[in-house]
């Protein structure tokens, strides 16, 4: 029996993942739309959320809207989508998937409801 789990303690040791820091700064043009409240974004991975609105910040009100994300993952990707007014983009269609960069710092730009 002590064999048994010093050979689990081994093997589940030996599959944690390395984590890394990210940041990831997510750039969305809305210029295509009109009486815009409120740009925001939702997903998968702190900070993120699927049940709340992480705001974005106008870069060109009406028009432009970012938001700089930093933490840290093992994973390779998140998933995510955009919201105007609270609204999902791309209703029925896959999430967003946002793969990040070996620098470490990756850079999205996106047209909402357009993928």
């Amino acid at each position: 029996m002590k064999k048994l789990s010093i050979i689990l303690l081994i093997l589940t040791a030996s599959c944690v993942q390395k984590s890394y820091e990210q940041t990831v700064t997510l750039i969305l043009d809305v210029s295509h739309l009109s009486n815009i409240k409120t740009v925001g974004v939702r997903g998968e991975n702190k900070p993120l959320s699927w049940n709340e609105d992480l705001a974005m910040t106008p870069i060109k009100k009406d028009s432009l809207y970012s938001i700089t994300l930093s933490g840290k993952t093992g994973y390779k990707f998140t998933e995510i989508k955009f919201t105007v007014n609270g609204e999902f983009e791309l209703q029925e269609k896959p999430n967003r998937r946002i793969y990040f960069d070996e620098s470490k710092k990756t850079t999205v730009k996106a047209k909402f409801n357009n993928l």
